[in-house]
């Protein structure tokens, strides 16, 4: 079979660097049962998210709010498209496994995936890209069922609770108490604070959001997220200090993401729950927090993909702990979040869309609520698409980039480093 492979460059509104398609595309077939549907090509193409505000963590910050949102389509024989979100530049190596399947048999073809690069690994910048093709054939399969993916997945309710998490460490106090302010105007009643470069900054800001939540609720949720940067010793001091002036929920990332011992005696030592982050990718990454007692809470990015979610969250089930999704745009985890049966609560990170994508979900009531459009609920205007900027998160000064001297501070620093 065929194929052509075409790199465009300088695209005013920013709509394909790449399109992969079969020439044996076009075929005929019917949208229900077609024995003949088959996954032809895909289109890679990118738009931004204006946040409004800087956003980032104690790693970095995005100042101008501006971050690239990569958008796949999936295309089959039968002309229905699925949409998947996230970076996936690995796509064409990814591809292979995908190509010429029939996309209702999405849990095989994500096992094919995996398969197909084992030697060289499918962590980072690789599983990104099984995830977005995984997201666009769970959409096929439920447009192809002609019913929105959370029901296609066997949820009952199409509301799913969430807690806010403006990414709002580089805010100002003024701009800070602002922002939590809309969200609890929507309903919100649990908020995610990024922290951990000033324990008396983040003691600060979570008080402030007790107060600004306790208008819905008398026992607000207030959640930390350090983002990998304490050490063990470090974070057990701090989570003492934080502990004797308020009641934390949970903290996030303490350290290293891997480091099982390291979380499993942050567990011990505080009362408050120890929560994975997002950068977990396949269950081996899993197994050793699960077997070192680790978690209390287990996350998963939503750009790791929807098979990727549904298994962790089994696994933690299976082990009788809470699950929760890292949020992403377009919250397409949220689908298999009102699935399953231990979800503690979904981030939310905004209220407000990608340039040129229009999605069926609404912010409201402290949650998420989705629509009944077909499959994820998410259509994509492609005229309306907007070009990256900036350098978004790619920045070396933003949160992807770890600064040099995290983890490594037993006390706050006396002295800016250089």
């Amino acid at each position: 079979m065929a194929f052509a492979q075409i790199h465009v460059k300088g695209l005013r509104t920013a709509k394909d660097h790449t399109y992969y398609v079969s020439k044996q595309r076009g075929r005929s077939g019917l949208l229900r049962g077609a024995k003949g549907m088959r996954v032809t090509g895909y289109r890679s193409l990118v738009t931004t998210h204006d946040w409004g505000r800087p956003v980032g963590d104690v790693n970095g910050i995005i100042q101008d709010g501006i971050t690239e949102v990569p958008v796949l389509l999936l295309e089959t024989d039968v002309g229905l498209t699925g949409v998947g979100v996230g970076q996936h530049a690995d796509i064409a190596r990814i591809f292979r496994a995908v190509e010429g399947k029939d996309p209702r048999a999405v849990t095989t073809i994500y096992d094919s995936m995996l398969s197909q690069v084992f030697k060289s690994g499918h962590a980072g910048a690789t599983f990104g890209a099984i995830a977005a093709v995984d997201m666009a054939l769970w959409d096929l399969k439920a447009k192809m069922a002609d019913e929105p993916l959370w029901r296609t997945l066997g949820a009952m309710d199409c509301f799913v609770s969430g807690y806010a998490s403006g990414l709002c460490h580089g805010l100002s106090d003024d701009q800070f108490a602002a922002h939590y302010e809309i969200w609890s105007e929507r309903g919100f009643s649990s908020v995610k604070v990024k922290g951990g470069a000033d324990l008396g900054r983040d003691i600060d800001r979570l008080k402030t959001v007790r107060g600004i939540m306790s208008k819905n609720t008398s026992r607000p949720g207030l959640m930390l997220d350090v983002n990998e940067s304490w050490n063990a010793k470090q974070a057990i001091r701090h989570l003492h200090e934080i502990e004797q002036q308020l009641d934390l929920t949970w903290i996030e990332e303490p350290v290293r993401r891997w480091d099982a011992a390291g979380l499993a005696s942050v567990s011990k030592a505080c009362r408050a729950a120890v929560a994975s982050g997002e950068n977990l990718t396949g269950l081996e990454q899993y197994s050793p927090l699960f077997e070192a007692g680790a978690l209390d809470v287990v996350q998963a990015g939503s750009v790791w993909g929807i098979t990727h979610f549904l298994r962790v969250a089994i696994a933690a089930h299976s082990r009788n702990l809470p699950v929760s999704p890292v949020a992403y745009d377009a919250n397409p985890l949220a689908h298999a979040a009102a699935a399953v049966p231990n979800l503690i609560g979904i981030e939310v990170q905004d209220w407000k869309w990608p340039a040129g994508l229009s999605v069926d979900q609404s912010i409201e009531d402290g949650g998420i609520r989705l629509g009944n459009s077909p499959g994820l609920g998410i259509e994509v205007n492609e005229d309306a698409l907007i070009p990256r900027s900036s350098e978004g998160w790619a920045a070396s000064s933003g949160p992807h980039c770890r600064p040099r001297h995290a983890g490594l501070q037993l006390a706050p620093a006396t002295a800016k480093r250089k």
